[in-house]
């Protein structure tokens, strides 16, 4: 039986810690693979308190670099960059070609990205939609790699679920969740991952709190309302393909 893998496609560098940190680390604890993919490093739109230091680009694509690396290393994930550039983050062919080589390395059993709708940031749903083509003409045998050359029977991918993770701003996102995740196991690692981030310091207890209203929700729909204390941490998605299943639950 092949290896759990998880797969999550990020826009910027610090998008993963922020909204999928507890599923990556409550993977990795079950002794899953999980490999985060940046597609650029949020240089331009997400690093204004180094800009108005007045690092360069270079320096910050170094600094957001680093912060993401010591994020995925709380979590327990490989990462990797494509450097594909932000604000606007420019949907192409060859990104997507690119995205279509990790899939058929890493072979996912599960993938996270962003909703399909973000007023606020265009970057966002253009991942989503670069991660969604790429899975399908990653299953396609007739499409080649980034390379050209075309993938053996073993390097195409099968049919994993897709679930995008919480935006920043649900209500305006078309983000209603289906599905509560629990994660009070490994919240203190995604705290450590979000204090990997200084510079956006002021998320931490935005999505601490998340956290907990997210965990109060998952109980309530787990089982009867008793009133009794509890710490349950959580993270909401909403999955994309239908579930496949032979007992309902």
């Amino acid at each position: 039986m092949a290896e759990d893998a998880l797969l999550v496609i990020s826009a910027h560098a610090g998008d993963f810690v922020w909204r999928a940190a507890g599923a990556i680390a409550a993977a990795t604890q079950r002794g899953e693979r999980a490999t985060v993919v940046c597609l650029s490093y949020g240089e331009r739109g997400e690093s204004a308190s180094q800009w108005l230091q007045g690092k360069s680009l270079e320096e910050i694509k170094q600094i957001r670099r680093g912060e993401a690396e010591a994020a995925a290393s709380a979590l327990g994930a490989d990462i990797e960059f494509l450097d594909l550039g932000d604000y606007p983050l420019r949907e192409s062919p060859e990104a997507v070609a690119r995205l279509v080589d990790v899939y058929r390395r890493v072979q996912p059993t599960v993938v996270l990205t962003h909703t399909l709708t973000d007023p606020y940031n265009g970057d966002h749903p253009a991942a989503a939609r670069m991660a969604l083509e790429a899975r399908v003409l990653a299953q396609a045998i007739g499409v080649a790699n980034s390379d050209g050359s075309f993938p053996t029977k073993d390097e195409i991918i099968g049919a994993p679920p897709v679930f995008f993770f919480e935006p920043h701003q649900p209500e305006q996102c078309d983000f209603r969740p289906d599905v509560l995740l629990d994660i009070t196991d490994a919240f203190a690692q995604k705290r450590a991952a979000m204090e990997c981030l200084p510079a956006q310091k002021h998320m931490w207890t935005y999505y601490t709190d998340l956290a907990v209203r997210r965990g109060v929700q998952l109980k309530r729909n787990a089982g009867p309302n008793l009133g009794l204390a509890h710490e349950t941490m959580g993270e909401a998605y909403m999955r994309y393909f239908p579930q496949v299943t032979g007992t309902l639950a």
